[in-house]
């Protein structure tokens, strides 16, 4: 294998120092400390500076000079007209596939009498305004958009922001634009990185503020996304794209494997791809056909540097290691190409999504078949959920008691209540389940 095209890591998982697998397990990018910072200062003028700080980062990172934030809505339309029937015929079919599993997800209101007289219930409720953040940069993400903006309308969510960075033209992408149609967004603004998430949870005086902020992006995103966290929702800590590749001798043609590698690592250098298996010729055959896609994709330099910084070929001395290590990774994308995959999938806790079966391309899920691809990277999905329509959802809980009800509790709960040292709450509790208290409910 070329040096351009060698994986950072390739041997036995037995056989891992601790940087290496610091490496594989720890896959944050960057200097999070100068990362942070910089991220912090650019938050900083937002909140303070609103639509003047955008501008400026416009002209800074995006090299354009915008004469206005919001993008509107005769442009939508005109990028719709502009792109091939098959893109708009793919667009509606993956956002009508996004409906379906999405809408299937959301859960009924709660209603249930705990003991005579008590009744609780749980309401769910839409948010009423969400941020969805498109990247843009090295590629446009059509896909991205709606991911965000499907399940958010899915929920019943009335307001729908979208953020993309401007083109040179000063606009995002046709086709971001088409897919925010498309989705059901209801206003797009050509503002990126972390000024965009800034926005969208701060506000300006073009930007409404919102109650979530949801979206996948590069290392400066993620941390955006993860400052602002304590103000709005965050969906999850969404950064650089990856995939673990688990494989068993026949269950895949290696062609198909290292075009997953490929396909995850073409996102951005900082992407992080691994393959283990627990066959060494079948190691040896994805090396092969890893170094002939490398060198055939027009994004070889993207994908040649992730492999270099962040790519591995693990052989795995047995199934159980092998299972063992794709538990302990907990990838953002895990394909299973295994004897058999169900019963694999069933015995894993930390994964982001699970494609299963040689057929089960990562890039059906990146664009078709309605599951999200905001997922969380980087080992967070050992906690993280991937984003869905109960990400726009709020809920609340309801209390109603009747006089019986209030009768039987009120001992106990003064009881409680005068243990605490609250003799406030005591007397609420007896009053209510007095005759008296009856009288007057």
């Amino acid at each position: 294998m070329s040096a351009e095209s060698r994986p950072a890591i390739d041997g036995r998982i037995a056989e891992l120092d601790d940087g290496q697998r610091r490496l594989l397990f720890d896959r944050r990018v960057g200097d999070a400390g100068e990362v942070a910072d910089a991220t912090r200062a650019l938050l900083a003028r937002v909140r303070s500076e609103g639509d003047d700080a955008l501008f400026d980062f416009a002209r800074r990172f995006d090299g354009v000079e915008l004469d206005a934030l919001e993008v509107p809505r005769e442009k939508w339309g005109e990028a719709l007209e502009s792109l091939d029937s098959e893109v708009i015929d793919a667009l509606t079919r993956a956002a009508r596939n996004i409906e379906t599993f999405h809408r299937a997800q959301l859960p009924s209101d709660v209603e249930v009498e705990v003991e005579p007289g008590v009744t609780l219930g749980r309401v769910f409720v839409p948010l009423e305004a969400v941020g969805v953040y498109a990247p843009g940069g090295r590629a446009a993400y059509p896909s991205s958009v709606l991911m965000g903006v499907v399940p958010a309308r899915a929920a019943g969510v009335k307001e729908i922001v979208v953020c993309s960075p401007p083109g040179p033209d000063g606009m995002p992408s046709p086709v971001v634009l088409a897919a925010a149609a498309i989705g059901g967004a209801t206003r797009l603004f050509a503002v990126g990185g972390a000024g965009a998430i800034g926005a969208l949870a701060f506000g300006t005086r073009s930007i409404p503020r919102c109650a979530a902020v949801v979206g996948p992006g590069n290392r400066w995103v993620l941390e955006a996304k993860q400052q602002v966290a304590g103000e709005v929702i965050i969906d999850s800590p969404a950064g650089p794209s990856e995939v673990l590749v688990v494989a068993e001798e026949g269950c895949a043609q290696p062609a198909w494997l290292a075009a997953e590698l490929i396909a995850q690592a073409e996102h951005d250098p900082d992407a992080a791809v691994a393959f283990v298996t627990t066959s060494p010729s079948l190691l040896e055959a994805v090396r092969r056909e890893l170094r002939i896609g490398v060198a055939a994709t027009p994004r070889r330099e993207v994908v040649a540097e992730a492999l270099s910084t962040r790519g591995a070929l693990l052989l795995a001395a047995d199934h159980d290691e092998m299972m063992t290590f794709a538990e302990a990774y907990a990838g953002e994308h895990v394909v299973l190409c295994t004897r058999d995959p169900r019963a694999d999938r069933a015995g894993m806790r930390t994964p982001g999504t699970v494609f299963l079966g040689g057929a089960s391309s990562v890039a059906f899920g990146d664009y078709m078949t309605g599951a999200n691809h905001v997922l969380p990277t980087a080992g967070t999905a050992r906690s993280f959920s991937g984003l869905s329509a109960l990400d726009f959802l709020r809920s609340y809980t309801w209390q109603e008691l009747t006089a019986e009800g209030a009768a039987g509790m009120a001992g106990p709960v003064a009881t409680l209540a005068e243990a605490e040292g609250l003799p406030g709450h005591a007397t609420a509790a007896r009053l209510r389940g007095s005759k008296a208290g009856e009288e007057t409910s």
